[in-house]
Parts: structure tokens; sequence; C-alpha cells
């Protein structure tokens, strides 16, 4: 589909329109305006299990069915899921913000500790699941795509389980409820 943009006012340049530099800082300002779902990404192991909370997780195709995941390449995920070349998409509603503070590092739990209060299981991957999340898609790594800061893992969705409830949302430094 080809559209075409009636308003003109699309191809002004005009840089006074543009009154912040392409910089982490304003660029980060900008991302917070948008609404992410927020997911927590498990991987690993026993006591090599570790895991993150993301607003990354989205779908890269429905046939075959991918799933896309930005990981940041410094973080403890990464060569977590790198190893065992799996990775849980755990996309979790507003009764898990808790946990979703621990896998986001708040409160200074590491690796399985980031696991506490929570029912888990195993997937046929062999990643951890969360045992109530609103929906949990189970992947093996097809690619990793490491482009600066980050890296993009590609994922084979081996098996999906469909909860109850609705996804937590992340914006502006918090977490939202989406309404009934």
């Amino acid at each position: 589909m080809n559209a075409h943009v009636e308003n003109t006012l699309f191809n002004v340049r005009d840089t006074a329109a543009l009154d912040h530099p392409a910089d982490a800082d304003h660029l980060k300002a900008a991302l917070r305006t948008l609404g992410g779902g927020v997911s927590i990404i498990t991987a690993g192991e026993g006591e090599s299990r570790t895991g993150a909370t993301v607003t990354s997780a989205t779908a890269l195709s429905m046939e075959p069915a991918r799933m896309l995941v930005s990981l940041n390449r410094t973080s403890s995920t990464w060569p977590v899921v790198e190893r065992y070349g799996h990775l849980g998409i755990n996309i979790v509603g507003a009764s898990h913000e808790a946990l979703a503070d621990q896998f986001a590092g708040r409160g200074g739990l590491r690796g399985p500790d980031r696991y506490r209060g929570a029912e888990w299981t195993t997937a046929v991957s062999g990643a951890p699941l969360l045992v109530d999340a609103v929906a949990a898609i189970d992947c093996t790594v097809e690619e990793a795509i490491e482009r600066h800061s980050h890296v993009i893992v590609i994922g084979r969705v081996l098996a999906i389980r469909i909860g109850t409830g609705h996804s937590l949302l992340y914006q502006d430094g918090r977490y939202h409820a989406v309404p009934r």
C-alpha cells in the first residue's frame, strides 16, 4: 500500500521544532512516553538461572512463529541465554509488579534469588516459566545479533501457554495496569 501524505507540514524542515539533540538522554526521555508491555525473560537451570524485566519482547513473525527480544550485552541475562540457547518470555500482569521489580534488579536480588516468591515450571526448552503468567512463550535461540549495547535475540517459538488476565504496561518509569 502506498500512502499519500496530504499534510505538507510533514515535510517541513524546521529545526526549531526539533529542540533536542539525538543523544541517549533525550532518546530515553522520548521512549518513556511510549508504553510497553512488561515481560520477564528467564533462562538457565538451577543455580545458573537468571532473568530480566523487559519491554522489548515482541513478535517478529507469526509464520514461522518467532519472537524478538533485545537484551543488554552487559546484563547477567544475556550470557545465560547464550549458554543455554533458550529463553522464556513471561508476559506478566498487575499482580506481578513486585516480581517485575525483582527481575529488574530492584532490591539487589541476582540470579536464582530473583525467582523467589513465585511458582515456576520448566518448559520444553529447559527455560523456567512463570506458572501464573498472563502468557508464557518458550523459545530456543535461533539467532543473536550483537549491535551496539544490546543483543537482538530471535527466538524460535516451541510452545505457548495462555493464562488469564491482562498484561502490565510500563510507561514514564511506572507500571500501569490495563483497565478492563
